[in-house]
């Protein structure tokens, strides 16, 4: 669960019910706490280097009015993003988010639900009679700030009576115990980013290790949630197919994954723009995060700007090792894509 260090509300925030019960909340927790007009000019979050300011950003909770309801396209793993948070409390060195949210990427949370979901079945009925899929987590990870929004448990009941809408999320967090008895209707899928041990200890500050989160996706399992696994972002170093075939062993060994739902995979590779390679030496200079343009191949993405990504043989590898590894410990598995 996220505790934060200073709580900022939007003026706006306190006219709806939950915004009232968290200022209820804050006003009696050791947190410093203040209001604000908008959220476009959050000040008052310390940091006079690279480092304290974003460190001092995701201590940082703001709690606001979504405004913006148009929903940004989400390929491909959706059609929709669904913004129900933004940004994270995780320290992630590679994160993309690093080059999204700022200097001071503080964590903000919305408690015009209701408004947001009201959106959601308009998107609905514009697509039907096809089935609309919206992400959870396109720019944040939901579940730190579950045990204080309530919000994925209220989108889980209503898309679980949405005919022809569908609901995703991923998360490396393990906060799951308030999902695990919401009636979901096979329409959400609980995804649970995870990556090798090495690679996880040495880039992934401030989230739960390997084994906390295959335990979380067990539960979420048993729960009877749809469940998909994102390995993600992939790194070719020395022993690297050994210790992701640990990975998925370990995964296969403690998940009795339902064989009427099978696990969906998703894989992406390393890749980073220039943008991100300078935020990340600001924030982390000593990162061991591979990062040599010599070293890659540039290729447009879908957005319009480039990013480094592994040199085509390398990708090869990597889509022949998880194309073999994958169904051979998860027989009924299918996976999304290999990127």
């Amino acid at each position: 669960m996220f505790k934060p260090k200073r709580v900022f509300f939007e003026l706006d925030a306190l006219d709806y019910p939950s915004g009232k019960q968290l200022f209820d909340y804050f006003s009696k927790k050791d947190v410093e706490l203040l209001t604000l007009k908008t959220h476009n000019r959050v000040t008052g979050i310390p940091g006079s280097t690279p480092q304290e300011a974003y460190l001092e950003g995701k201590k940082t909770l703001v709690v606001g009015v979504r405004k913006t309801l148009n929903f940004a396209s989400c390929k491909p793993s959706a059609h929709y993003q669904l913004p129900l948070v933004t940004s994270c409390m995780g320290k992630c060195q590679y994160c993309y988010l690093n080059t999204q949210l700022g200097k001071k990427p503080y964590i903000r949370i919305y408690v015009n639900i209701k408004e947001i979901l009201n959106k959601t079945t308009k998107l609905i009925k514009e697509r039907q009679p096809e089935v609309t899929v919206f992400e959870g987590a396109a720019t944040s990870d939901p579940i730190p700030v579950e045990p204080l929004t309530g919000t994925l448990a209220e989108t889980i009941k209503y898309f679980a009576n949405q005919s022809l809408g569908r609901f995703r999320f991923v998360t490396k967090f393990t906060d799951v115990d308030s999902l695990l008895n919401i009636k979901h209707g096979d329409h959400t899928t609980i995804r649970f980013s995870i990556n090798s041990a090495p690679i996880i200890k040495t880039f992934e500050q401030g989230t739960p290790r390997l084994p906390a989160r295959i335990k979380a996706a067990k539960k979420i399992d048993e729960a009877g949630y749809p469940l998909g696994f994102i390995i993600a972002p992939v790194f070719i170093y020395k022993d690297w197919e050994k210790d992701y075939h640990d990975m998925l062993k370990e995964l296969a060994k403690a998940v009795n994954l339902d064989p009427n739902k099978p696990p969906r995979f998703e894989v992406i590779s390393h890749r980073y723009t220039l943008r991100a390679k300078s935020t990340i030496l600001d924030i982390f200079p000593d990162t061991k995060i591979p990062m040599k343009e010599e070293d890659r191949q540039f290729k447009y993405g879908q957005f319009g700007y480039g990013k480094y990504v592994y040199p085509n043989e390398k990708r090869k590898q990597i889509k022949g090792f998880f194309t073999k590894e994958i169904p051979e410990l998860f027989p009924n598995a299918s996976i999304d894509y290999i990127i």
